[in-house]
């Protein structure tokens, strides 16, 4: 258990109120917007998050629970094919209804039943709690892709406007990079305890890692600038195949939100169109990109398992990274019985990590 009912409950409150300070900013008209189909309006994943408690929790552990709109599932279920018919992901951005207001009228009854459920602590099975954890985390993973994808959707508008000019993209700047050696060896993989964790990051296991180095900073924009300016993206030797046909089929020549303005490097933030932070981590480049810039490095990018020994010896979490494995279940993964059961392990082919 978390700590106590009260505590699950205090969490899950705060995690449905962060959501919703996310979309504060926003005009009306940026809640329906879905310039591509891997992005989805805002509105939809204030609904879908929604749906994941209804459907997952209140219609099960709650007696005598009345939906609060039958089409919703269909409207708001994302990929969960045993839980039903859904609407198709290109359309979301279709959906003028049901409205920013009904949404937020829909998050407010389910929260509200939410809480009556868990003020009852004599409810909490542990069943349920696994799957109130579970819904948490689900919505937190949702806050960064509402802010993923609000960034693609403003920053594709010709206007380039700012979400919040108060936002801060890069709080930490890197340090003067070292390489932190790492002895070979026999190390433990996954996760261990008993705090939450994705059933992806389970089974804990052994692997035999040779000795490597690491750096000790993420790249910078001025470091992946000097890639760029020694022509990276017009040479061939340093792309993947797939990768060198996505370079020319799409005309990349920068990472997403980059742009040259009078001369000048200039990059769209959520906090505006800004001239380019040189001392900020790289972001928005694609795998593809990251190993091409390795390859001129004359280095590599690590494997998932390099990465999580290395991550022990300092603080890592400042952005998303790719790693050179491929999204495979660690051994003994098993799958969540029922629905749940999709929520990771059939996405684990023909990606990245």
């Amino acid at each position: 258990m978390i700590v106590s009912a009260t505590a699950l409950l205090d969490f899950l409150l705060e995690t449905r109120r962060h959501s919703e300070t996310l979309c504060k900013p926003l005009q009306i008209e940026d809640y329906v917007v879905q310039p591509v189909e891997d992005v989805s309006p805002p509105k939809w994943h204030l609904g879908h998050t929604t749906w994941f408690f209804e459907d997952f929790i209140l219609k099960k552990f709650k007696p005598d629970y009345q939906e609060y709109n039958q089409q919703f599932s269909f409207v708001f279920n994302s990929y969960y094919e045993s839980m039903g018919a859904r609407v198709v992901r290109t359309d979301r951005g279709n959906l003028s209804r049901p409205t920013v207001d009904e949404i937020y009228a829909y998050r407010k009854y389910v929260t509200d039943e939410l809480n009556d459920l868990l003020s009852d602590s004599n409810a909490l099975s542990v069943e349920l709690e696994k799957l109130v954890e579970i819904g948490i985390h689900h919505e937190k993973q949702h806050q960064e892709l509402l802010l993923t994808d609000i960034k693609y959707i403003l920053g594709n508008n010709p206007l380039l406007p700012a979400y919040s000019k108060t936002y801060q993209e890069n709080t930490k700047k890197p340090k003067k990079a070292n390489w932190i050696p790492v002895e070979e060896g026999v190390y433990e993989i996954g996760h261990q305890g008993t705090d939450f964790c994705y059933d992806n990051e389970l089974g804990r296991h052994k692997v035999y890692l040779n000795q490597f180095e690491i750096s000790s900073e993420l790249v910078t924009n001025a470091e992946y600038l000097e890639f760029i300016e020694a022509g990276g993206y017009e040479d061939a030797l340093l792309w993947h195949s797939e990768g060198w046909a996505w370079v020319n089929e799409n005309q990349i020549t920068a990472p997403q939100y980059w742009h040259i303005e009078d001369g000048e490097r200039m990059s769209y933030t959520l906090a505006g169109y800004k001239k380019l932070e040189l001392d900020a981590p790289v972001t928005h480049i694609s795998y593809y990109e990251a190993y091409a810039y390795a390859q001129w490095r004359g280095l590599r990018l690590p494997t998932e398992f390099e990465w999580e020994v290395a991550q022990e010896h300092f603080k890592w979490g400042q952005r998303w990274e790719w790693t050179e494995s491929a999204y495979l279940p660690y051994p003994g993964y098993e799958k969540a019985p029922g629905a749940l059961g999709e929520y990771n392990g059939k996405f684990m082919v023909s990606q990245k990590t």
